[in-house]
Order: structure tokens, then C-alpha cells, then sequence
């Protein structure tokens, strides 16, 4: 054999075969992703070089993978343009010199075809191998075939190779712990997550394995529902079917194409690092896409195709800068476009998928000024009123700005709102008896939702049904004032005698509405704010605070009773009666824990046996 040459790799970082093994990759398996996205360059570089008359015209482009157990090795070929012995010395011998960007500097016209932009992607070999040999043969008319040998060194050779087609080999002996790519499943799983979009036929011992239709990079006017649908099912099966979707295609003042679908919101939810996947010309990147998408949008899935965005070395992390910025705020704003779209055109489907999509737009909105500029008037609240001439109650959705409309002119414009039907069923009751309108808002991030629309709506404040009971829910019809100064007075000292706690401040009203209980805790709104944020920072569960109202109710019959009952004869019936509301009042806000539950069973069971006494 005839040596052609013999020398050192030129490498401007001393020892770069262990740092592109342990550091400049954040896997091995990205060797494969790698040298089969440089073959789909040379394919396309032929391609284009024959179009100016510079190469032959080869047959449709394709790359094969090959697997040889008794050799241990695995072969990438591609009827690409080839290399010349000139050109392996300069594009393979000196790390961190990209032949794509000479290329393009040659052929500006079609970038886009072009995938590497850095370099280092053929030395990811070495993450595997321990030995490397390129077979390749250029397309230029007169070309010879070229060997080109190394073992993971900066030492290689370059002799007269075998090749009889224009292409490259790249073979790959692999090492004792990397045998898991000699494996015909572990390749075709590989080939699927890198390179099923890829536009050239991948094949696997000439069986084609991708699919090679990547459906963002179709004319929406040429889709239908369901191929959107079916492509979200093939990315993600057996995760039910998206709410909607949103098509994104542009080529000024960067390239970006992609589809992103809105999931049903589970438990599974990822907030932290997503599952938008990122691809570069249809090559797959990453599904950790941090730096691109805000925090609030990483639950949504799909694709984004760019080769726009910067990659460092490996392609498997981002960096930040003011392309990335750009994209972000490109992305929102198409998002914030086709929820405004969809909530002006369909909007009974909107409400119908709201409770899915709010979390995105609460987060979105108090993390993003300009996301929430566009989105403030498109947040729903579910409302539940009851109507005076029927008592029909009903529930609707509703914007803020609609609700406010619907507020009587008042100097201060107070919202109405409940976070628990059950817990707060009591003052909602009352709230409901006199026709008011009262906004749901039983989400989780509602907590942190509503103090940050009162922060932006100064004139507005925000008060839950149960945090006091203003004079309009109280009966003023009293015929005899003194007479009922006296029973409330008489009232207020048996309920502070019988629960006997100063933290507890008991109010006596006679209060409207046929349902009204006989007695319920209140929450003054900020109290309750302050202690439901401490439960947040602590990670519980918001429970009673220590400081709260009892509130009783006189027209309910059974205060009506208890005022009358005679307390010299009666004191000790008349404490447990007391007591016993006041749990009965704590319970109903589920203010009671599991060990006083059992107090609250016992104490009732005594009470009911105590009145059957008398009766007896």
C-alpha cells in the first residue's frame, strides 16, 4: 500500500480528544445524529455543486448504516460529493474547521440545506471508537479515493483508499464498552430520535428507517385537523389528543418553522424543562429548550426547526443571546395571536377548554408584561349567580372587564369571589339569596392570581364571600332596638363564655337569605392572604387561621331557641350548644384537624344524648 502522507492532526486545544469525550457532548450516542447529519450535508453539497457544473450529478441522496459484529465496527456511508486527499487534510485534520462554512461562503444560495456549522461533529467518533477510518471519493471529475486512519491520537494517516463511488465511509471500531451500537434496535431507536425528519432516505443494511415528512414544514392551508392531530399522536402517543395548535413559519429576521400544541394539563405536567423538541433542518437537537421558551410555555408540546438559533459545539446545549430573546418574544406573541384568535371566533370552544389553558395564561401574565398586555382581556372567570325572579341558579364565564361593566356605580368596585363552593358554601349562600354575581376562582394559581390583578387594577378590590358580611346581607327590619341590643348582647356573652378563646372575635347579626347557616367563620381578606402565603412558602396546605371572625346569625331557629333558653337552668346545655356551632361553623371550612374531628364526634354524640335525656 502506498503511503501518501503521515502526520499530526492540527489541534489549537492541547489534548481536545478527551474534552470532546467527557465534556464538549452531553451524550455518546449523539456520534450517530452527528455523522449522519454531515453525510445529508455532502449529499446536498453535491447536489448543489452539480447544479453549477462543478461535480457529477449523483443518484438520489441516501445514507446507510451498517453493522459488523465480527469486526465490531459500524459504517456511515453517503453517496455525498466526497473529499478529495487536499480537503481531508483540511477539513478533517484540523479540528474545529468546518467545512460548511467555506461551502457556503461558495454557494450562498440555498443556507438552509446546510446543517453543520461546527466543526467538531465528525470527532464524536472518538466517543465510541477507538480506531476511525474514512473511505472517500470526491465527485469532482479525476478524483482519486483517499484512506484516512486514526486511533483516537493526534497521530493519523492518509493513503490511497478503495472507494469506487462518489461518498464517504466513515467506519467505526468501536470500543469494548460502547458495544451497545452494534445492537440493530439500538441504531434503529437512534435513527428514529435524530433522524426521522430527515429529508435523505436514513437506512439501517439498506432498510430505510425514517420517515422523512416533517409536517411544520408543509403550507397550513395544505393541512388538515387530523394530520395535525396524527403528527401530535406520533410524537407523543398515549397522551390524549392536543386542545389546539399553533403553526409557525417565518423567514425574516430569522429562520423558524414548527408546530406548538396545547396539551390537557395532567399531574405530569413538566413546569421545569418541557417537551418542546428543537431541531436544526430537521435534524433533532434537544427536548431541553430552557433558553428559548419561557418558563410558563414549557408545557407545551411539539417542534421547533431553526437554524437560527445558536448551538455551541455539540449542538446539545443552547446559548443565550439576542437571537434567542427575539425567537422567545416571537414565540409568545404568535401564541398570544391564536388565543386571541380563537377566543374571538370560537368562543364557546375557548370556555369549553379554559380550565386547560389557564394555567399557561395566569403564569404567562404575571411572569410577562407584554404576554399579559396580550392576554389580560382573554382570562375567563366561571361566575355563579341566582336570579331574584326564579331562584334558578346559573354559571357562566366571564372577563373581568365584562363583570366590572355589570358592577352598580359605586365609588369603590368591589369583586366578588370564592375559591371553594363547599368551604365557603355558607356566605355564598347569602351572597347568592340577593343576586349578586360571585367569580370562581378555585385554581391553585389563583392564589397568586388575584392579588396580582388587584396590584394591576388599583380601583378595583378583591374580596372572597366569606371575608366579612357588609350591611347589605344584613336584615335591618327590628321593631324593638332595645329589645334586640339586649338579645344580641346575651348571645355574644354565652358564645365567648362557651369557646372561651380571644383570638376568636364573635359578631351577632340577623342576617338575609332562607338558607343561611346559623353561624360561619369569616376571614378578613388580607389576614387571610398573609396566612394562605405563609402555607405556600411552608409547601401546606392553607389552613384556619388562628385569628378569624364567628359570625352568628340570630334569625336562624336554632339561635332563636338558644337566646330564649333559660341559662341559670340551662348553663351547661347552653355552653355545649354554643360549642357545638361554633365546630359545626369551623368544620364547614374544613377547619378542623383529624384529631378534633374525633373530639367533634364524640362531643356531638354527647350533646344529642343530653337533649334526648330531658325528653325522656
Amino acid at each position: 500500500m502506498t503511503v501518501l502522507e503521515q502526520g499530526q492532526i492540527q489541534i489549537h486545544t492541547e489534548n481536545i480528544f478527551p474534552i470532546i469525550k467527557k465534556a464538549v457532548y452531553s451524550g455518546h450516542e449523539v456520534f450517530l445524529r452527528e455523522l449522519v447529519s454531515n453525510g445529508v450535508d455532502a449529499i446536498n453539497k453535491r447536489r448543489m455543486a452539480a447544479i453549477s457544473g462543478d461535480c457529477q450529478e449523483g443518484d438520489q441522496g441516501k445514507i446507510n448504516i451498517s453493522i459488523n459484529r465480527d469486526r465490531q465496527t459500524i459504517t456511515i456511508s453517503d453517496n455525498g460529493i466526497g473529499m478529495t486527499a487536499d480537503e481531508v487534510k483540511k477539513y478533517i485534520n484540523q479540528v474545529a474547521f468546518s467545512s460548511a462554512e467555506e461551502f457556503l461562503a461558495k454557494y450562498k444560495t440555498e443556507k438552509n440545506a446546510i446543517i453543520g456549522h461546527f466543526g467538531l461533529g465528525f470527532y464524536s467518533s472518538f466517543m465510541v471508537a477507538k480506531r476511525v477510518e474514512i473511505q472517500t471519493l470526491s465527485a469532482k471529475e479525476g478524483s482519486e479515493p483517499v484512506l484516512w486512519q486514526c486511533d483516537g491520537s493526534p497521530n493519523f494517516s492518509l493513503n490511497a483508499g478503495s472507494r469506487t463511488e462518489a461518498g464517504t465511509d466513515i467506519i467505526l471500531y468501536l470500543m469494548e464498552e460502547e458495544l451497545e451500537y452494534i445492537e440493530p434496535a439500538r441504531i434503529r431507536s437512534l435513527i428514529s430520535t435524530y433522524c426521522d425528519f430527515i429529508p435523505v432516505a436514513v437506512c439501517l443494511d439498506h432498510e430505510i428507517i425514517n420517515k422523512r415528512e416533517p409536517l411544520w414544514r408543509k403550507n397550513p392551508r395544505d393541512l388538515t385537523d387530523h394530520e395535525y392531530v396524527e403528527f401530535y399522536r406520533t410524537l407523543y402517543p398515549f397522551q390524549g389528543d392536543p386542545l389546539f395548535w399553533v403553526h409557525l413559519n417565518t423567514d425574516y429576521p430569522y429562520n423558524l418553522q414548527g408546530i406548538l400544541y396545547f396539551p390537557r394539563i395532567s399531574g405530569r405536567t413538566d413546569w421545569d424543562s418541557g417537551e418542546i423538541r428543537l431541531y436544526c433542518n430537521q435534524v433533532f437537537v434537544s427536548d431541553s429548550i430552557k433558553e428559548i421558551v419561557p418558563r410558563y410555555l414549557l408545557p407545551l408540546k411539539g417542534v421547533i426547526d431553526s437554524t437560527d438559533i445558536p448551538l455551541n459545539v455539540s449542538r446539545s446545549a443552547l446559548q443565550t443571546d439576542r437571537r434567542v430573546r427575539s425567537i422567545s418574544g416571537f414565540l409568545v406573541k404568535k401564541i398570544g395571536d391564536q388565543l386571541k384568535n380563537l377566543h374571538h371566533t370560537q368562543p364557546n370552544r375557548y370556555a369549553e377548554i379554559w380550565s386547560a389553558l389557564a394555567p399557561f395564561v395566569k403564569i404567562g401574565a404575571m411572569e410577562d408584561d407584554k404576554f399579559a398586555a396580550q392576554v389580560i382581556d382573554l382570562v375567563l372567570f366561571p361566575t355563579i349567580s341566582r336570579m331574584n325572579h326564579d331562584s334558578k341558579e346559573t354559571k357562566n364565564f366571564t372577563t373581568l372587564s365584562n363583570y366590572c361593566t355589570r358592577l352598580e356605580s359605586t365609588e369603590e368596585k368591589k369583586i366578588l369571589y370564592c375559591t371553594d363552593e363547599i368551604a365557603q358554601a355558607g356566605a355564598l349562600s347569602i351572597w347568592k339569596s340577593q343576586g349578586k354575581e360571585i367569580l370562581l376562582a378555585d385554581m391553585l394559581i389563583d392564589a397568586q392570581f388575584i392579588p396580582w390583578l388587584e396590584y394591576r387594577n388599583t380601583d378595583l378590590k378583591f374580596q372572597r364571600v366569606d371575608a366579612e358580611i357588609d350591611e347589605s346581607l344584613q336584615d335591618d327590619e327590628e321593631n324593638d332596638d332595645s329589645k334586640v341590643g339586649a338579645e344580641k348582647d346575651h348571645l355574644l356573652k354565652l358564645f365567648k363564655v362557651a369557646i372561651n378563646d380571644d383570638k376568636v372575635t364573635i359578631q351577632v347579626q340577623a342576617l338575609k337569605g332562607i338558607a343561611t347557616p346559623a353561624a360561619l367563620i369569616l376571614l378578613p381578606e388580607q389576614m387571610r392572604r398573609i396566612s394562605d402565603m405563609g402555607a405556600l412558602m411552608e409547601q401546606r396546605l392553607p389552613n384556619l387561621p388562628d385569628y378569624h371572625i364567628l359570625m352568628i346569625n340570630r334569625k336562624h331557629p336554632l339561635i332563636k331557641t338558644l337566646a330564649k333558653l333559660d341559662t341559670e337552668v340551662y348553663q351547661e346545655l347552653a355552653n355545649n350548644i354554643c360549642r357545638h356551632v361554633y365546630e359545626i361553623a369551623r368544620l364547614a371550612v374544613g377547619g378542623l384537624e383529624s384529631n378534633q374531628m374525633v373530639d367533634f364526634q364524640k362531643h356531638s354524640c354527647d350533646l344529642i344524648g343530653s337533649l334526648m335525656e330531658r325528653l325522656s
